[in-house]
């Protein structure tokens, strides 16, 4: 008979071999779950009673589905915003241990010195956004608003704006309606921004082409009175459809000026340029009637699709053709040169190379660059045709005295009204509003009384004296500016009229065309210096302007940031 089975009684002890080493002797309270071993999980799976949102893990980028619940092992993406984000309410961004200084925007001082504060500050110690234009709950329209600060940045730029200051109104456009996180990058001829909702949002880029230029300070005075409606709206609200509305009458709006009146300004200001190097008044009659041709005949190469370089070489042949005709006629009278040098008042490229030298020295290197050689090109083309003609009056035997540096000492009162008329007729030719005329009328006369007492009565270098009677011009041009709350440019490009180089310009093409190469090289040389010391000398008096004034910044330290450079290292 066998004795049944499975008794504990009749079981054998087990073997040594039988247990593993960390298996708990016989007696102890053996574990109740099993040993991890036998189930891995990852490092980064959740704890067991940790409850998650559940409507997070249906998301878009989660990994949910089978598996998926609590401790199980969850694939997410680094860029899902968490749970209870949204982009409206934002959590408060990090603080360095170190504290972020604060930054006071005072309401009084005008919005491109607010902007242009903001736009030299690091991203991280910008002060909180102050949305002044309401929108509704769901937040700001974003491609709207960046369409609209495109827009308005291509009339800014495209009427000669410099591209710190283009950024700056295309700043505070976007911070005006919420967008506080955009940053505009402005070159020669494009415009983009880019805006991010937040760190973990994809961000949203726009740009704009800027194909055609022209000058129209009317328009430009227009604009710069939207951006401020809109970034002070305490007295006025612009709504998004307002604000276009409002950009396209300035679009649709004509010049203030018609074409015969822009003819005859540039008559006048070639007749004030003759008279204020030496010349009477049938050189006056003379000049203006050459740059009234010369002007006619531009515009018909404009109208027949020519680019402009060919429309500077058109221009420029007429006053020099009838400088060498009066040089034929043997008057001893009449001072050809006055004539010619006239007609190169009229179109020295001054605007541009302004805005090229002060994008230079602001630190837009590439659109000054571009600027700059927009500026040779014209200059070439007036080069170009001065020279033509010169070379046929050689042929036909035309007296022209490169020695004759005809400026007359003699009648400082005639010089004050031709320049200050200069002043006006360029004025006219920039399509200013009616009520800045006067204004930079002034400025003009008050930088030939400048350089008049410093090159003429105390003998001091002429480039010397250029470029101080360009930082007074810059100087008051601010002061105008910050009283109007507008651009500054009307109040400062008429007023240069008078400080450029064209006797040197006309000397130096003379030289090269009698080919005396090294005297005509010298005083091109002179011109190419003057006109920088007009540039340098209208930048350093804005600059000084905003030095002295109150401008928003921080409390403690420097109120105006630039960039640090070090020496060479």
């Amino acid at each position: 008979m066998v004795a049944e089975q499975g008794g504990p009684e009749d079981q054998k002890p087990q073997s040594d071999e039988a247990h593993s080493a960390f298996v708990p002797p016989t007696g102890v309270e053996q574990p109740t779950a099993p040993p991890e071993d036998d189930h891995p999980t990852s490092e980064f799976a959740l704890p067991a009673g940790l409850h998650t949102d559940p409507s997070a893990s249906s998301g878009p980028g989660s990994a949910s589905g089978p598996g998926g619940g609590p401790g199980s092992d969850t694939l997410t993406s680094a860029f899902v915003p968490p749970s209870g984000y949204t982009a409206q309410h934002q959590p408060p961004a990090f603080t360095p241990a170190h504290g972020i200084p604060m930054v006071r925007l005072t309401k009084e001082a005008p919005w491109q010195d607010r902007m242009r504060t903001m736009l030299r500050m690091p991203v991280t110690e910008r002060p909180a956004p102050e949305s002044v234009q309401r929108t509704d709950d769901s937040g700001p329209a974003v491609p709207r608003v960046l369409d609209l600060t495109l827009r308005i940045g291509e009339l800014l730029l495209a009427g000669g704006e410099g591209a710190e200051d283009v950024e700056a109104a295309m700043f505070a456009v976007t911070r005006s309606y919420g967008l506080d996180r955009s940053e505009p990058t402005v070159t020669f001829t494009l415009l983009s921004i880019s805006y991010q909702p937040s760190l973990v949002d994809d961000p949203v880029t726009a740009s704009r082409t800027v194909r055609r230029r022209g000058t129209d300070y009317t328009r430009l005075a227009a604009v710069f009175r939207l951006i401020d409606d809109i970034t002070t709206a305490e007295h006025v609200e612009v709504s998004l459809e307002e604000a276009y509305r409002r950009l396209a009458e300035i679009r649709r709006n004509r010049h203030p000026y018609p074409g015969w009146v822009l003819t005859a300004s540039a008559g006048l200001l070639a007749g004030s340029a003759s008279v204020l190097v030496g010349g009477g008044v049938l050189v006056f009659l003379v000049a203006a009637a050459g740059a009234m041709l010369g002007d006619r005949l531009a515009w018909l190469c404009a109208g027949r699709g020519l680019p402009e370089f060919y429309q500077f070489t058109a221009a420029a042949m007429p006053p020099a053709a009838m400088g060498i005709a009066l040089t034929l006629t043997h008057s001893t009278d009449v001072r050809p040169s006055a004539v010619i040098t006239g007609g190169l008042f009229a179109l020295l490229p001054g605007r541009a190379l302004v805005a090229g030298v002060q994008d230079g020295l602001t630190g837009y290197y590439l659109t000054a660059g571009a600027r700059l050689l927009e500026v040779m090109y014209f200059f070439i083309g007036i080069v170009a045709g001065v020279l033509l003609m010169l070379y046929l009056g050689v042929q036909l035997g035309a007296q022209l005295n490169p020695e004759a540096r005809f400026i007359a000492d003699d009648r400082p009162v005639l010089q004050i009204l031709a320049s200050m008329a200069l002043t006006f007729a360029f004025a006219i030719l920039l399509q200013q509003e009616r009520s800045t005329v006067l204004a930079v009328t002034l400025n003009g006369g008050v930088a030939w009384i400048i350089y008049g007492a410093m090159a003429r009565t105390g003998g001091i270098s002429p480039v010397a004296a250029t470029a101080v009677a360009a930082g007074l011009v810059g100087l008051f041009g601010q002061l105008f500016s910050r009283y109007r709350y507008t651009s500054s440019l009307p109040y400062i490009t008429a007023a240069i009229g008078p400080l450029l180089p064209g006797s040197a310009t006309y000397f130096g093409l003379l030289g090269v065309a009698q080919n005396e190469v090294n005297d005509g090289l010298t005083s091109l040389f002179t011109a190419v210096a003057t006109a920088l010391a007009i540039a340098i000398g209208v930048n350093l008096g804005s600059e000084i302007s905003r030095l002295f004034m109150r401008v928003p910044g921080a409390v403690e330290g420097p109120s105006r940031r630039a960039a640090k450079r070090t020496r060479g290292f």
